[in-house]
């Protein structure tokens, strides 16, 4: 049965062609991604954002927010934001997705308005799920992850490791400075011909990145100055070029961020077939497989040996890009536009 499904974000400036042809963060991605596997299924998507000018694209209906949301729809989305927990006010489900740790739920600009309006709250994995308490207002909670998005599903089984070529795909405030540290002291003197490439930059991250360049650039001069050191800044890429920088890749490396609800950084480089160092911190455990498609670690002396291992040891790289063609690329987008479809 097709639905009447109206969507909105009121973050940063962004449509579906944006998140196609630049780089975006993770909450933009999904949102866009889950649109437009919702019309895949052959579904009426209206997606409302602060995009600059409406938009047909992929057959979703983009529109910009300011125009105004319809009162009806068979499904309506609200992403993230309290402002717009109430609007649609008229259809005949409602949902709330959010995409950071949910304390924040506790102020009371969004308790009375979850009590007021009941929508069921979609969480994006167990460890999200934790953080909003169960006195918490709304209606049944889910869990749905995130798709992975399908430049990442293709990737050729290698027949041999790749050069030492470690990837840094996240934001450069997620402990880029703590990654640094470990690689010029511990990683980098001892694997002959390491590097590791950064893809990060505040221009992912819009408006906002704007304002934050200035806590940005101290971590990103940093990287500069350790070029010695093997280490290559480059800039975020749209989602089918990093696509192709991971094929090139031997590990992803990544400390991971208390902040963090998913990870798509880890989720592509996994799907790609690149092990992972990862810190056993937040939903990190939920997108690698410990011992087997990378390490979770605690502590920068576990971490750095992990690194060294992938970069270093062809048979058990070899081992664990197998098992992350295998395993960690079989929930798609259009998965979890099924399972939001179940909460229509």
């Amino acid at each position: 049965m097709s639905l009447a499904i109206v969507m909105a974000d009121d973050g940063i400036a962004f449509d579906g062609k944006a998140k196609d042809e630049l780089a975006l963060g993770g909450a933009e991605t999904a949102f866009a991604e889950l649109a437009e596997a919702l019309a895949g299924r052959g579904h009426r998507v209206a997606a409302y954002s602060r995009c600059r000018e409406p938009l047909e694209w992929k057959g979703v209906r983009w529109t910009p927010l300011e125009f105004g949301l319809p009162r009806a729809a068979d499904l309506y989305i609200a992403n993230r934001s309290w402002r717009l927990i109430e609007a649609c006010a008229g259809a005949r489900r409602a949902l709330f997705w959010i995409h950071n740790p949910a304390r924040y739920l506790r102020k009371l600009r969004y308790q009375w308005r979850l009590l007021k309006r009941r929508p069921a709250i979609v969480f994006s994995g167990a460890s999200h799920l934790a953080t909003y308490p169960r006195w918490g207002m709304g209606g049944a909670r889910a869990v749905i992850p995130y798709g992975v998005t399908s430049a990442f599903l293709d990737a050729p089984e290698r027949s041999r490791p790749p050069a030492p070529r470690a990837v840094f795909t996240s934001n450069p405030l997620r402990s880029l400075d703590w990654l640094l540290d470990i690689w010029a002291g511990d990683i980098f003197p001892r694997v002959a011909g390491a590097e590791l490439h950064i893809f990060a930059g505040a221009q992912v991250y819009g408006e906002a990145g704007a304002r934050k360049s200035i806590e940005i650039e101290p971590v990103l001069e940093r990287a500069r100055s350790l070029g010695p050191s093997g280490v290559v800044l480059r800039q975020p890429l749209g989602k089918a070029a990093l696509a192709r920088e991971l094929l090139g890749a031997r590990a992803f490396l990544y400390r991971g961020d208390i902040g963090e609800t998913f990870c798509n950084s880890a989720a592509e480089a996994q799907a790609m077939g690149v092990p992972a160092a990862v810190e056993d911190i937040a939903c990190m455990r939920e997108r690698v497989r410990d011992g087997e498609t990378g390490f979770v670690v605690q502590g920068r002396d576990s971490f750095a040996r992990a690194a060294r291992r992938l970069l270093a040891d062809d048979a058990l790289w070899l081992e664990m890009h197998r098992k992350s063609l295998a395993l960690q690329r079989s929930w798609t987008w259009t998965k979890a536009a099924q399972a939001f479809e179940a909460l229509a």
